[in-house]
């Protein structure tokens, strides 16, 4: 199954590209309906393009147990991220319908219609319009590189009219989210599955030091008001202090702008990003302030202004106790290795965790190579994960 998802979309170097209301994205999902219907469940959308199938429970009014993940990818991406947790849903239905019939409760598997970003600047829009978070105010006047409108590509695909059941949900017992680690820790450490305690927040940054822009081969050094020069020291400066922390903390610089960018020119003024990513807000802020503290003594030093622009804050998000603890019961049982462990990634898991109690599993990444056609994870390793599931679905609605 993980191959034949894989053919909608498919690249010239073997990876995936499936974007939100393409037309391989519309394959993808349109495949998944037969599927769904083929063994027996009931298959449907909501009107922003999640897809659903349904195993009907027998109590009445009973809530309803979601598992799933994303259907689409980044542009080149791999086989497995988003694709195996729907996949895996699919497959725990089809097993629990045909070996114990009908559950007490509701089961869904859903596709959910985007998580990445990757067309539009709008990330978590199928969890974050089931959950109540996201609404066509947000997408109102999003536009792809090609200028192709969010309304307009989401029209075109057939959703977004009103043809299909509204997206927020009110009966959802748990979500449950199966996922590749994207990652190496489980790999490294020879563990089967990966039980998510939280998912990280992430706070970004953008530095700008400004100096003064001059001759490269007349201007003395003592003189020189070098951003780069300084730049590289608060760089060297952040990445010292985050290895030094002991906490989990990491901190990355990912772009890097010179200004003016000329080989005999010394630059005067230089932009450069930070994302600093930990399970704990207080930790973030107690880092940041520290390093920030520190920055604006090194500029001071070299007699360059910085300023500190904060446009991303996304607080950590907490994982269900009681769910992660019936997968432990579980695995603890059958005696398979896992590992309790924190997300460094986002994950849709995220979106629901503060509506209904969420539960993200992991199962490990090759090398941790992720958002590439280099993504891979062992067949076993993706049944230990499906065979997990399957337990903790039949606990939770038979």
């Amino acid at each position: 199954m993980v191959e034949w998802l894989a053919s909608f979309g498919k690249s010239k170097n073997n990876g995936v590209t499936r974007k939100l209301y393409s037309y391989e994205w519309q394959c993808a999902q349109q495949a998944l309906e037969k599927r769904i219907k083929k063994v027996g469940l009931q298959a449907y959308y909501d009107d922003v393009g999640n897809l659903f199938g349904r195993l009907p429970g027998t109590e009445r009014n009973a809530l309803t147990i979601l598992t799933g993940s994303h259907i689409d990818t980044v542009v080149d991406g791999g086989k497995y991220d988003g694709a195996y947790g729907i996949i895996a849903g699919f497959l725990a239905l089809r097993y629990l319908y045909e070996q114990h019939g009908l559950p007490k409760k509701n089961i869904e598997v859903v596709s959910l219609c985007e998580e990445e970003g990757s067309r539009f600047p709008m990330t978590y829009w199928g969890s974050g319009s089931i959950t109540g978070v996201k609404s066509m105010d947000d997408v109102q006047g999003l536009v792809d590189l090609q200028n192709v409108s969010f309304l307009n590509a989401m029209h075109e695909a057939g959703f977004g009219q009103g043809k299909h059941r509204h997206p927020s949900r009110t009966d959802l017992e748990c979500f449950l989210e199966l996922h590749i680690e994207q990652g190496e820790i489980l790999e490294r450490e020879e563990k089967a599955i990966g039980l998510v305690s939280h998912i990280v927040g992430q706070r970004r940054y953008e530095i700008t030091v400004v100096g003064e822009s001059n001759h490269a081969g007349t201007t003395p050094m003592a003189w020189r008001k070098d951003a780069m020069y300084v730049a590289s020291e608060l760089i060297q400066l952040l990445i010292q202090r985050a290895k030094e922390t002991t906490s989990g903390l990491v901190a990355t610089v990912g772009q890097l702008q010179l200004d003016p960018n000329i080989s005999n020119v010394i630059p005067g003024k230089v932009i450069f990003t930070i994302d600093i990513r930990h399970c704990e807000e207080e930790v973030i802020d107690e880092f940041s302030k520290a390093v920030f503290k520190e920055f604006q003594l090194i500029a001071d030093k070299h007699k360059t202004d910085v300023s500190i622009r904060n446009w991303m804050n996304e607080k950590p998000i907490k994982m269900c106790e009681k769910l992660m603890g019936l997968s432990e019961t579980i695995l603890t049982r059958d005696k398979v290795p896992f590992k309790k462990m924190v997300s460094g990634a986002g994950h849709d898991a995220q979106m629901f965790a503060s509506f209904c109690p969420t539960s993200l599993l992991f199962v490990p990444s090759h090398k941790g190579i992720s958002h590439s056609p280099y993504e891979f994870t062992r067949t076993e390793d993706l049944e230990k994960g499906i065979q997990l599931l399957i337990k903790v679905l039949y606990e939770l609605a038979y």
